[in-house]
């Protein structure tokens, strides 16, 4: 229920956002366009957005014939979580790096990197796998994927405000539109901050709790450290370059490198700290 609730709440505020948007560039003309493209964005959002992340990174579906390790780790986890078998993809990238997408369990997707194959053990894999089926069992795919739209969504209205300044088109015919071009200057600066901020408004205690969710699908909360150590020290060595930072969220690990004041404003907690955690699981001492 707490999920859905966000994803209602996620859905509500594009609805506004393309509404004021709508506004400040064409009036009340502008808000009506605005509010029919939001319902369509919505709609998609919900049904659609996990084949929309999935081509975005060009993942291709394979079979058991094709992956024969990969769909024998996700169905021993899947018998552990008691969870449906979901689709499986591979992403054409050397970074390492994986993701779980899906409206629900039952219409669940998860994608793994070449590079992830290559670099982690059979172990560690599993330790991954067991962190992404943790996200599906605690239906957290939903809001990451409606998230990524809204952010992506909103990086957009903002570089169409950009463009409708630099040709005039603010406020369309509607000479009585009170925010003109100071409201769509406006826009412009807040739009992708709040594009950020509804990503982080995803909580990173939910990277925690599909933590230790997978490591007890696993079997073995080490698994799963030792593989963050790699994928945090292969993201670093081969960032994903062409990664949309509005689905950065839905990754095991940032697949964006930064650091210093940039981390502060990281989607995930920092990976010492998870490894911590399970290593401390690990031990009993959690």
């Amino acid at each position: 229920m707490r999920n859905q609730l966000k994803t209602f709440f996620l859905l509500t505020v594009l609805t506004i956002l393309f509404v004021i948007i709508g506004d400040a560039l064409g009036g009340k003309g502008g808000m009506v366009v605005a509010f029919l493209f939001a319902a369509g964005m919505n709609f998609m959002a919900y049904w659609f957005s996990d084949r929309v992340v999935l081509a975005m990174y060009r993942a291709r579906r394979v079979g058991e014939a094709e992956a024969p390790e990969l769909y024998a780790i996700v169905r021993e986890l899947c018998q552990r979580a008691g969870l449906p078998m979901p689709r499986l993809y591979i992403i054409p990238t050397q970074t390492p790096n994986a993701f779980a997408t899906g409206r629900n369990p039952r219409h669940a997707a998860v994608a793994v990197t070449e590079g992830i194959l290559q670099l982690l053990s059979y172990d560690e894999l599993k330790g991954v796998l067991g962190h992404e089926l943790a996200h599906v069992k605690h239906r957290d795919i939903l809001v990451q994927t409606v998230t990524a739209t809204v952010a992506g969504a909103i990086v957009m209205l903002s570089r169409i405000g950009q463009w409708a300044l630099i040709f005039g088109g603010i406020g369309g015919d509607d000479s009585d539109n009170p925010l003109g071009a100071i409201g769509a200057i406006l826009i412009l600066i807040i739009a992708p901050i709040a594009a950020l901020l509804i990503q982080m408004a995803i909580s990173r205690a939910r990277e925690y709790y599909a933590d230790e969710g997978g490591a007890r699908f696993c079997g073995q909360p080490l698994y799963l450290a030792n593989a963050l150590r790699k994928l945090e020290r292969g993201v670093q060595h081969q960032p994903m370059k062409d990664a949309n930072p509005a689905t950065a969220h839905m990754f095991i690990v940032n697949p964006l490198r930064g650091g210093g004041v940039v981390s502060l404003f990281s989607t995930h907690p920092p990976t010492e700290k998870r490894i911590e955690r399970l290593e401390a699981m690990a031990r009993g001492a959690m």
